[in-house]
């Protein structure tokens, strides 16, 4: 990644526009709303209540992230997006079930003013959901076409100086890379010839690299770590990242297991299952957009652990998670974990967690977060893959030849050292060795 020069200044209004305007963006935009006027805290986001140390411990220099670091104001954000219903920002919220009455209030208006534009949908991608607010094309080329004219009215109807753009709509069915994502010319002859390999993710990520915007993938889909886009992005100038953002179990996970690896603990087992009722639970209901929330819940013990290295403590995980449609239950997703553990001399041991979370509140902070982070790095001349955003992601990406870091920590530790390094700051190694010469 090129060391970035001077970095733009965040001046205007930045555009935030979601695929998606269900709960989690909703959740995003109403708890926005809020802060502006004073009426809560962000909760959650790194941007604007997390701290970096600067220098040396008895320098005493911490200041906020949003005070060290040229990012957006709050009050410059505008929002936009697409969804396969056509009710506005605030009617979805209601249904969404996620904030309550008194929140929803003191935002209504605001919400109301926030309509989703027609989505670019298929069903075949999504089974468990019947769109009626969609567009008609000829084909996937036309329709990513489209998405590139609704992205240029939407700057201009807004009058925003720069845009973002953050999927938050649902899990697509499971693909895997195919020769068509090799390169930009077989990538739009594929969209051209209506390819079955081309998911309506991809043509949002396609349509926002086009246009010179951020992308960042909030789902598990195949979709913006395609070759044929990286390069596009990279030609294009426009820092992309994702996927599917960390919020409820996996978190935990990447919490959890860097501890027992620190100490050597090893494990033999670890069962999760979940229970949720959202639209994201309806979704998942099915098997084919399951199966692709598996496999990137299924990542992170693997990268972490390292059975390779370790085959006596890790080389026998067994790994299992099941998810479970339960309307009742809503937003507010349960997370159970069985982790079979054993220690000294191999005696076992168990821990058991049951994690009772609300998923939007726990995606809307991220979602912010990388709206400043990307808005950010397009002003410092960064572009493609932004690795050091992985903190936020369940499948981070990366350059192919790496393998990626689910450790939260290590994660944290690249993000803040990527800030120290873009504003010129002596990086923080936490060696410490200068403190006992």
């Amino acid at each position: 990644m090129r060391k970035p020069g001077k970095i733009a200044p965040a001046k205007g209004k930045l555009g935030v526009l979601t695929p998606g305007v269900g709960a989690v963006s909703t959740t995003f935009m109403a708890g926005v709303e809020l802060v502006r006027k004073g009426a809560a805290l962000p909760i959650g986001s790194l941007t604007q209540m997390g701290t970096i140390r600067l220098g040396k411990r008895t320098e005493g220099r911490a200041p906020k992230i949003r005070d060290f670091v040229s990012l957006a104001g709050l009050n410059d954000l505008v929002f936009g997006g697409w969804d396969i219903f056509p009710d506005t920002a605030h009617e979805a919220a209601k249904k969404a079930g996620v904030l309550d009455a008194s929140h929803l209030s003191k935002v209504q208006p605001f919400l109301q003013g926030v309509k989703p534009m027609k989505a670019a949908f298929d069903q075949n991608y999504v089974k468990n959901l019947h769109g009626t607010h969609v567009k008609q094309a000829k084909n996937k080329f036309d329709l990513a076409e489209q998405l590139r004219d609704d992205i240029r009215e939407f700057k201009k109807k807004s009058k925003v100086d720069r845009t973002v753009m953050v999927w938050c709509a649902s899990t697509e069915i499971f693909l895997k890379p195919e020769k068509i994502h090799d390169t930009l010319a077989s990538f739009e002859r594929a969209m051209k010839e209506n390819h079955e390999s081309i998911a309506p993710s991809m043509l949002y990520a396609y349509a926002a690299i086009q246009e010179g915007v951020p992308f960042a993938n909030g789902a598990p889909n195949l979709t913006a770590e395609l070759p044929a886009l990286v390069e596009l992005a990279k030609e294009k100038n426009v820092p992309i990242c994702g996927k599917d953002f960390k919020t409820g179990q996996t978190l935990m996970k990447t919490i959890l297991s860097p501890g027992f690896k620190a100490r050597m603990i090893g494990v033999k087992g670890w069962f999760s299952t979940n229970i949720l009722g959202n639209r994201d639970g309806e979704v998942l209901d099915d098997p084919g957009s399951f199966k692709t929330k598996e496999e990137s819940k299924l990542g992170a013990l693997e990268y972490i652990f390292q059975p390779k290295l370790y085959p006596e403590l890790y080389g026998d995980l067994y790994h299992k998670v099941r998810i479970n449609y339960y309307p009742p239950r809503g937003d507010n997703k349960e997370g159970w974990d069985n982790i079979d553990i054993f220690g000294w001399l191999g005696y076992p041991m168990q821990i058991k967690v049951d994690f009772l979370c609300r998923d939007s509140i726990l995606a809307a902070p991220i979602v912010l977060d990388l709206v400043l982070f990307l808005d950010l790095a397009q002003r410092a001349g960064m572009r493609g893959i932004q690795e050091w955003l992985s903190f936020y992601f369940k499948s981070p990406m990366c350059a192919p030849e790496l393998y990626p870091e689910h450790d939260l920590f290590i994660q944290l530790m690249k993000l803040k050292n990527t800030l120290r390094w873009m504003m010129g700051e002596d990086l923080i190694t936490h060696l410490g060795a200068e403190y006992y010469d």
